[in-house]
């Protein structure tokens, strides 16, 4: 079975495509944090995904780039890692517990020899990851250079990471399937009698079983805990006429496919119906805005134009969609005041959301592929569930 990778060359051209914007920018090196939540970046940047500790990817304005992690992950970055030059330094060590860890067989470098090779007797150091670092690691950066320049330099990463390459797309999709294999199960599980906690179970492990990488959440209410917007299953046992609100998002090397369909348990009331009818008649409404060229804002006004068509318009809590990728949200996310066209490439999830109502709380989440043409569905099972409605 050919299952889609990002290859190391596609890694070696987003190297050299970041090195390119630092001779431009006059910086002299990147370093690109990450840890265990926050990854994106950091994979982006070398494929490495941190378990409990810290990373980094030091990149110079011309070379190859060093990897920096801890000594309990590193043959595991080793083995994941596409960059070769990898490294230990004790400023990325395991941060759950208060005392210091001896490591007797680990060899570490130090930052400050890093830093200083990267920069290459240069002063500016561009950061990817500004707001994640640590006060005590920052400080450390600080002061391993005299007088070096910092810099935020995100939005070098976040116009790379903009628009999706072909392998990119391929992986998003496959993340899409196994999401879509996940929920099915997960609706199957939301039976009488059943808890939250058993049905969200059966959705993950189904994804799991089915290849995904990781689950990064699985949101879930059921009843009056549907309000809950972003809630964790709890040990709650559903019943007959439950709405159900559940989110599954399911990782494939790296990259994060969300989904979500509005259901109730049984037979639902009118009022469930009529609140129902509203999130679908919105999603599908919204199809006709995603392509290539649509000014953003326009799709955000026409799906608030449908809920203010069923008086609802006071329970919609934010922007209808966001982008999705090595992360579950990422840019573009547009409010009804965004000017800035959709282009080809971009990969997105819709977040069609109303929650307060009387008669139930829930949103709508598929992913699709921005073309020139139209839109590509990432997640056709919940797409076919939104078209069909209740």
């Amino acid at each position: 079975m050919n299952l889609p990778i990002i290859s190391k060359e596609e890694f070696a051209l987003r190297i050299e495509k970041i090195q390119q914007a630092l001779e431009q920018r006059n910086i002299d090196a990147l370093l690109v944090y990450g840890d265990e939540y926050r990854k994106e970046n950091l994979r982006y940047v070398c494929n490495f995904w941190p378990i409990f500790e810290r990373g980094a990817c030091f990149i110079p304005k011309k070379g190859k780039p060093i990897f920096a992690g801890a000594p309990e992950g590193e043959f595991y970055a080793q083995s994941m890692c596409v960059w070769q030059d990898i490294r230990n330094i004790k400023e990325f060590a395991c941060v759950s517990v208060p005392e210091e860890i001896d490591y007797p067989l680990a060899k570490f470098s130090s930052l400050k020899n890093i830093l200083k090779e990267v920069l290459a007797g240069g002063k500016k150091l561009g950061i990817v990851g500004f707001f994640d670092i640590p006060s005590p690691i920052m400080d450390r950066i600080r002061n391993a250079v005299q007088d070096v320049e910092i810099i935020n330099a995100a939005e070098i990463i976040n116009k790379l990471r903009l628009i999706k390459t072909v392998s990119e797309i391929a992986c998003l999709r496959k993340a899409g399937e196994f999401a879509c294999i996940g929920y099915k199960k997960l609706m199957e599980a939301c039976q009488p009698g059943n808890t939250e906690v058993y049905a969200a179970g059966a959705g993950e492990g189904a994804a799991r079983m089915a290849g995904a990488e990781d689950i990064n959440f699985t949101v879930f209410g059921s009843g009056l805990r549907a309000a809950t917007i972003i809630g964790r299953a709890t040990n709650r046992i559903m019943q007959n006429g439950d709405m159900v609100m559940a989110a599954l998002a399911v990782q494939y090397e790296g990259y994060v496919a969300t989904v979500e369909y509005p259901f109730v348990i049984g037979k639902a009331s009118d009022g469930q119906k009529k609140f129902l009818t509203a999130l679908f008649d919105a999603a599908n409404v919204q199809q006709n805005y995603l392509k290539a060229g649509v000014i953003s804002g326009e799709m955000v006004t026409a799906v608030k134009a449908v809920f203010k068509k069923y008086g609802l318009e006071k329970y919609d809590v934010y922007p209808p969609m966001h982008g999705i990728g090595l992360a579950e949200a990422e840019s573009p996310y547009p409010d009804i005041n965004s000017t800035y066209p959709l282009e080809a490439g971009m990969c997105v999830n819709s977040d069609i959301s109303l929650f307060g109502h009387p008669d139930g709380s829930n949103r709508i989440e598929e992913g699709f592929v921005i073309t020139e043409s139209g839109v590509d569905s990432l997640t056709p099972t919940i797409r076919e569930l939104c078209i069909k409605g209740i």
